[in-house]
This record gives C-alpha cells, structure tokens and sequence, in this order.
C-alpha cells in the first residue's frame, strides 16, 4: 500500500497540535480523530477515543507512535466461534 508522501508530513487534527504544547491538557482527554497519527509529544498519556458508539481508554506508549489512533478503538464486537455451544439438530435425522 502507498504511504503518504514524506513531504506532507503525517495527518494530525488541528486541536490536536494546540494540545502537543500543553501536555497536561491532553491528560484523559476525549478524541474523535481516528485519522490523526500518533505523534511523540503524546507518549505516556492516556486518551480516549471514540469508536463510534462509546469512549475507548487508550494509554500511549512510545511503540504507538507513527500509528493513527484509530487502530487502537477497535468498531466491531468480538464474537468467539460457536462451534461447542450446542448440540442442535442432527443433519439427516427427524
């Protein structure tokens, strides 16, 4: 897949560029912006981000960095595989 050109630089939301100079406001703070990347001015704070029904928690660390935040709240259930759950109907038998 082709990246993003070097010389845009990554995608980070407005309000997320004033939050980088005041850490501390950042601190549990609620985001919307899935598409914004990580930047290493974010390490070590906890965020929360929306996956489209509720608040994920999320704490950064330096290994998240360069991802989007995103591909941290995942949208979708997980559902285990339901294949020892019942018994059932026997095929080919009434």
């Amino acid at each position: 897949m082709p990246r993003r050109s070097i010389w845009k630089g990554s995608f980070v939301d407005a309000f997320l560029l004033r939050m980088k100079k005041k850490r501390d406001l950042l601190l549990n703070r609620k985001i919307w912006s899935r598409r914004s990347s990580i930047l290493p001015e974010f390490v070590d704070c906890s965020v929360r981000i929306y996956n489209g029904k509720t608040f994920v928690r999320c704490k950064i660390t330096e290994g998240k960095v360069g991802h989007k935040f995103g591909e941290f709240a995942f949208t979708r259930k997980r559902r285990p595989s339901r294949t020892n759950i019942g018994q059932g109907r026997k095929k080919g038998k009434k």
